[in-house]
């Protein structure tokens, strides 16, 4: 069995990573996430998806590397990480009530065969209507300053939804458990 590699300094993702009770070593892979002019939300996960993966194969010649991105869109508008207080308010403010989709690339890059297996993977959120203490509320409570979209679902971020849409949870959370299963199988890593 190849060895495992998270290319990732994400803990919402290593944490994600060890539900399926494997040894893996997390890296970051340490890339530029600018976004190409034109590029569709889709388009750009996925290609970041790669990059990490494939970023980190002068280190690990003879690993699986695990790559993996999300950006949350609104009116077909990339949202990005807030990083601050002011942006992160902005952003749920322009939710509220809204439906927003998180996209989240995924890439399993066997660096001995240069095997590569990719896919984007969307999840549908619909929101509830946000007033202004509860968004402050939360921000001061969960700082989800380095989260697409400032939403942390896996804390009280789930508190602002009223339904959600998508084929996998942990999509949301920034790590397709579901679809990564299918990619390890493929690799002939059996899970559990």
């Amino acid at each position: 069995m190849l060895p495992i590699i998270l290319a990732s300094s994400s803990t919402y993702r290593r944490q994600l990573l060890e539900r399926l009770k494997i040894n893996f070593i997390a890296t970051s892979p340490n890339i530029d996430e600018t976004p190409l002019k034109n590029e569709q939300p889709q388009e750009m996960t996925k290609r970041l998806a790669i990059n990490k993966a494939k970023a980190l194969t002068h280190q690990y010649t003879d690993h699986l590397i695990i790559g993996s991105d999300e950006v949350a869109c609104h009116n077909g508008k990339i949202m990005g990480k807030p990083h601050t207080f002011e942006r992160a308010f902005q952003q749920l403010k322009d939710v509220s009530g809204k439906t927003i989709t998180f996209y989240t690339g995924l890439a399993l890059y066997n660096s001995k065969t240069q095997n590569l297996q990719v896919d984007c993977i969307p999840f549908h959120v619909h929101f509830r209507e946000l007033s202004d203490a509860a968004i402050m509320r939360y921000l001061e409570i969960e700082k989800p300053f380095d989260c697409a979209g400032s939403i942390k679902a896996e804390g009280l971020g789930i508190c602002f939804f009223r339904a959600m849409e998508g084929s996998d949870i942990t999509s949301l959370m920034g790590l397709p458990l579901i679809r990564l299963v299918d990619m390890l199988e493929n690799e002939h890593i059996l899970i559990p």
